[in-house]
């Protein structure tokens, strides 16, 4: 942990604010060791368009080594593992016997290892639970969020972003959920947004200390609420503490994104997953939504006016889109989609009286033939 509050603490040397932890006291968590929320100021969609670098420290990295690691968690999650090879990136999720989703994670390979990137949140619950059903498979967890030599992880994106690259790579990633090696560290594309390609890179905390400046120059700079924002408009949801076992995969697009396979063989949750998917029709999806509140928060949930009752959806994530208010991915029945897209003020959250729900274009189609 010392290299990370080594990093954090040039992170706040440079201006970084930390963002509050949930769960703990005001004071009780050292700032070195807080996750970097921004860097005084929110960043807006115009400034990530153009092109930003991030800090993002809010992800924890489960690694799992052993012959036979892949068929293990080919065995407990919803993506193929035993046929990722080392240029791939993918998403996955890991659900409860009643098809709810835990976790979701971004997972990538090297020659030795399979890594599983999630909310450092909700990794040690995770990470113990996978554990659990190891038994004799030879398989081994390990924290490579503390464990490994690159910790640090930098999120780029918009038009600017591959040319700053361009300094320390020579051959950048060609399409989302690729990667390339390379001795500073792993580049990983991830899914685009706003029209441009982001990128994870996987660094030390020394090379990151280095090339951080010369990024800053060229970019601008921001910490987990700007990657989250940049997630959110890419249509990249992810399971969080607030939302763990609320949805089956596709009420977040999930097998939109290539995050379900429904050839592979069984898991948890596997039978709910392929019965949602090919036995009636689905009736809720995760669409993309802007709010002009500053209370949004991930789980919270939202109203349809015209049945003030009983809520319509869930928010799966938000965060701070600079203008004062925040950008969402929400999770809604699709006739509350369809009559918040088409009627302003239609759907509100926190109740039929608050704040109006303003409808955006997805970066990707939703199933037309559930809407």
């Amino acid at each position: 942990m010392e290299i990370m509050n080594n990093w954090n603490q040039f992170l706040t040397a440079q201006g970084a604010r930390p963002a509050a932890i949930d769960g703990a006291p005001d004071g009780t968590v050292p700032i070195a060791a807080a996750p970097i929320a921004d860097f005084g100021q929110s960043l807006t969609v115009s400034q990530l368009q153009e092109g930003f670098v991030v800090a993002i420290t809010d992800q924890g990295l489960i690694g799992l080594n052993g012959d036979e690691a892949a068929s293990f968690l080919h065995g407990q999650l919803t993506n193929d593992v035993e046929h990722l090879n080392q240029e791939q990136v993918r998403l996955a999720g890991y659900c409860t016997p009643k098809g709810r989703l835990l976790a979701s994670f971004l997972m990538w390979r090297n020659a030795t290892t399979i890594y599983l990137q999630l909310p450092r949140a909700i990794q040690p619950a995770i990470q113990k639970r996978l554990q659990m059903f190891v038994l004799r498979a030879k398989a081994k967890l390990h924290d490579a969020s503390v464990d490994e030599a690159n910790q640090v992880v930098l999120g780029l994106g918009g038009k600017q972003a591959g040319a700053a690259l361009s300094a320390w790579f020579p051959a950048l990633p060609a399409t989302p959920f690729s990667k390339v090696e390379h001795a500073l560290g792993p580049l990983l594309r991830v899914a685009d947004a706003f029209g441009s390609p982001r990128y994870e890179w996987l660094t030390s905390a020394a090379t990151a200390r280095d090339v951080w400046p010369q990024l800053a120059e060229k970019l601008a700079k921001g910490g987990n609420d700007a990657w989250q924002l940049s997630d959110i408009h890419a249509g990249i949801p992810q399971i969080t503490a607030a939302t763990q076992e609320q949805f089956v995969p596709q009420m977040v697009n999930f097998e939109l994104l290539g995050g379900v396979n429904f050839k592979k063989g069984c898991y948890p949750g596997q039978e709910i997953v392929a019965r949602s998917q090919y036995l009636g029709k689905l009736k809720r999806r995760t669409t993309l939504v802007s709010i002009a509140d500053a209370s949004v928060v991930a789980g919270g949930e939202l109203f349809a006016v015209s049945d003030p009752e009983q809520p319509c959806g869930m928010v799966v994530n938000a965060a701070p889109n600079g203008v004062g208010g925040f950008d969402a991915l929400v999770e809604m029945k699709l006739g509350a989609i369809e009559e918040g897209s088409s009627a302003a003020g239609a759907v509100r959250y926190g109740s039929a009286q608050g704040a109006a729900v303003h409808f955006l274009p997805m970066p990707y189609m939703l199933d037309a033939l559930d809407l």
